[in-house]
């Protein structure tokens, strides 16, 4: 069986990594290779080649610097058919859907491009009589990502192009269940012409994990995860005198008004709630029907959830893979019995749903659930699979108030007609990111993504402008050359 190794100071190796874990393909059910658990010599080991590289890399022209990322972008083009086959295989995602996270990480990658721009300093001229003032970012040193299964190349994507653009080096600990695209991206790196070092990749666990929240020579963590454990890496992290960013889990609202296009917002909620399985975290899991929107509603999206083809994700025609593991797909199961128990109406049960020829394989269908309430676990939980619940509320008041006093603030959406009650709407919700008729409003690579709430642990998101700011720190220099012996004064003295 294939083994997937680490990939450190510009090569492939074992390092002192004794422990395997499987790496499952989920269409079948069955290991497809096995990959290296990293034990804390082994993340010492890579942070060791980052820090030697800082040396140089951190002192690199712009030039240096964005020569590299324009090759590495025009490499993940090159590569997006044999980076989706990787994904798919590992994640079970449909390989469309494996390109479109491809296509929205390559876009960081076209930001980080221009770095030289957002590195831009200010300067203002004598402030005070012959002082001038300028400032200037530099990198941090060495930091590190660690990163979800669910986008195994576009959140790690969110992370290292801006943090090796600014000048620094990278660590990153990708998720044991999808490390195959993190390995080949290595080796497009190095392609590319990044110095040995600069890009590391210990692939791991628990144990890895914990090796880099405590380790003293990496500088900052980037995290994106369940809320649990975005808490605890950032208090971790946060001990240890590191930056972090955390990024956790949401329960991401629908609201659809009596105005909005019934057709319109029930494909779009079809898509936001069912594509890859639900396993996103800008996924649609409630949708809040107000008024006479109702059974409209209900009734196109039973229509259009029985549309929707399951099946292995590499194969042309299907609409939504598997979900990630066998215990992924009992928690779905599960969830849709406890709501039914609990009251809920099942329009469409995707429970018993067999794909013929993947029979052991991880799939479960999509599941409609009708009359959910606050108080429903189908409401409470982040169940992360194809599961769509519908609440049902009086009014657009009744549907932000229901949203205001959730936990998780991550991404919202409302489907309408009216300029006034969308901008009611974007201004009263307490989210990160709004969609007006867009379900998922994941933002574009020059602004920055981070929810709320529970769903953003700290307070700085990920990518763009935000990410900058995050893998680099400011110096501000305050200057006089003088030309005459005047004893001190203070500069806003004269």
């Amino acid at each position: 069986m294939k083994t997937i190794d680490h990939w450190i100071n510009g090569a492939a190796t074992t390092a002192g990594s004794i422990r395997t874990a499987p790496v499952y393909d989920p269409a079948v059910g069955h290991a497809r290779a096995e990959v290296l658990l990293a034990e804390p010599s082994d993340v010492d080991t890579a942070v060791a080649a980052a820090a030697k590289a800082f040396e140089a890399w951190g002192d690199s022209s712009l030039s240096q610097r964005t020569k590299v990322m324009f090759a590495f972008r025009e490499l993940l083009v090159k590569h997006e058919d044999e980076l989706a086959r990787i994904i798919s295989a590992e994640h079970g995602k449909v390989i469309d859907d494996a390109r479109g996270e491809i296509v929205r990480g390559r876009e960081i990658v076209e930001y980080a491009c221009g770095i030289a721009d957002a590195l831009k300093g200010g300067f203002s001229d004598q402030v005070s009589r012959d002082v001038d003032v300028h400032d200037f970012r530099q990198p941090l040193g060495v930091v590190a990502g660690i990163t979800p299964f669910n986008f195994p190349i576009m959140v790690p994507l969110w992370m290292h192009p801006i943090a090796i653009a600014a000048g620094n080096t990278f660590v990153l600990k990708p998720s044991e269940r999808v490390p195959s695209a993190s390995r080949l991206v290595a080796e497009l790196y190095a392609e590319a012409g990044l110095p040995d070092g600069v890009f590391n990749v210990v692939n791991g666990d628990k144990v890895a994990v914990d090796a880099i929240l405590e380790h003293p020579g990496i500088d900052a963590v980037s995290f994106v995860g369940s809320t649990p454990i975005a808490k605890y890496v950032h208090e971790r992290a946060t001990a240890t005198g590191k930056r972090v960013q955390a990024l956790g889990g949401a329960k991401n609202h629908a609201v659809v008004l009596p105005d909005a296009d019934l057709d319109y917002a029930a494909n779009h909620l079809t898509a936001a709630a069912f594509g890859s399985a639900g396993q996103r975290c800008m996924a649609i899991s409630i949708g809040v029907a107000v008024g006479s929107a109702g059974d409209g509603l209900i009734e196109i999206l039973e229509r259009k959830a029985a549309e929707i083809k399951v099946g292995p994700g590499h194969e042309a025609g299907n609409d939504m893979g598997p979900v990630v593991t066998e215990a992924a797909r009992r928690r779905v199961i599960d969830s849709v019995a406890l709501g039914a128990e609990q009251g809920a109406t099942v329009v469409v049960d995707g429970r018993e749903l067999r794909v013929n020829g993947h029979e052991d394989g991880f799939f479960v269908g999509p599941s409609l659930l009708d009359h959910v309430t606050t108080e429903m676990a189908a409401y409470r939980d982040e169940i992360f699979g194809p599961v769509l619940g519908i609440v049902r509320v009086s009014t657009l008041d009744e549907a932000i108030a229901l949203i205001n006093a959730n936990p998780y603030g991550n991404g919202t959406a409302v489907f309408t007609g009216s300029g006034e009650a969308a901008r009611r709407f974007q201004r009263e919700v307490k989210v990160g990111m709004i969609g007006v008729n867009v379900p998922i409003p994941v933002p574009m690579s020059y602004y920055s993504f981070g929810g709320w709430k529970d769903s953003l642990i700290g307070d700085s998101p990920i990518h763009g402008p935000a990410g900058v700011r995050f893998y680099t720190r400011a110096k501000v220099v305050t200057t006089r050359w003088p030309h005459s012996t005047a004893g001190f004064h203070f500069p806003t003295s004269s």
